[in-house]
């Protein structure tokens, strides 16, 4: 099994979005200077000996900035790449188009995780229930995209060749090897993976559970954006017993100051 990390581009936004409180003002210095973060986005490409090729997030859409974002998620959520940061690319640095993929697990369907399922209509999709619930529900209350929160209607309904929907309460073993784990708290249902490699030992992603080492701690913080702050402090912790039980590599969701523990596609981990 091969297991590689894609690179998708970055997101700049404010740190209080991702650190609750990372910028307060008080009585003696009532204003503030906020701090924009440079937020890497991954996503994660399995060549499976028996499962064929698995992709773990879709990464943002090429076109994001281009008027497929709101104006809303533009001015918050800023989207640079370089052209070979595409999924696309990446993709094809890894010997592999997008039609190989037979199967697709979304951590959850914001835009920078689920920004390409236009091109996976042939995949089993593999998502959170009660993420994509709320994402079905909020793309169809209006017609106003700029109050779609993270979600976007073209992404969060496009088709596949099947969606199963995992419960919150459900980990399991999709394939040998490749763990699904939920870890809700950022949305009401978000899905980590962990893969068991021969060479490298145990992988653990668990997107936006743990944005970057200084939510994971310990102590574990707050993020700025979430559905639920306990479930979210529970999700921490699950993941850090795991990690510690596997003695397993941890890759944070967007931290720029982790990236370079990384091993980078067209390397890989098996």
């Amino acid at each position: 099994m091969k297991v590689y990390v894609l690179y998708n581009g970055y997101l700049i936004a404010d740190k209080n979005l991702v650190v609750s409180g990372a910028t307060l003002g008080t009585l003696d210095k009532p204003q503030v200077d906020n701090i924009m973060l440079n937020m890497p986005m991954i996503a994660v490409l399995i060549d499976h000996p028996t499962a064929g090729k698995i992709l773990y997030d879709t990464g943002g859409n090429p076109r994001g900035m281009d008027g497929w974002w709101p104006e809303a998620l533009k001015q918050g959520y800023a989207y640079y790449y370089e052209p070979h940061e595409t999924l696309v690319e990446q993709l094809k640095m890894c010997d592999t188009k997008p039609e190989e993929i037979n199967t697709v697990i979304l951590s959850h369907m914001h835009m920078d995780h689920a920004g390409n399922m236009e091109l996976f209509p042939h995949a089993d999709v593999y998502v959170p229930k009660a993420d994509y619930y709320q994402a079905l529900s909020i793309v169809h209350m209006n017609q106003d995209r700029n109050t779609h929160s993270g979600y976007i209607k073209e992404e969060v309904t496009a088709p596949a060749k099947q969606y199963h929907l995992v419960d919150e309460n459900d980990d399991f073993e999709l394939f040998p090897g490749i763990e699904i784990i939920n870890l809700p708290g950022h949305t009401p249902g978000l899905l980590g993976l962990i893969a068991h490699t021969e060479n490298d030992g145990t992988l653990i992603f668990p997107q936006d559970a743990v944005y970057t080492a200084e939510i994971y701690g310990p102590p574990a913080k707050q993020a700025g954006l979430m559905f639920d702050n306990i479930a979210f402090q529970n999700s921490v912790e699950k993941v850090r017993r795991l990690a510690d039980k596997y003695d397993a590599k941890l890759f944070y969701a967007h931290d720029v100051e982790a990236l370079d523990s990384f091993r980078f596609a067209p390397e890989f981990y098996s």
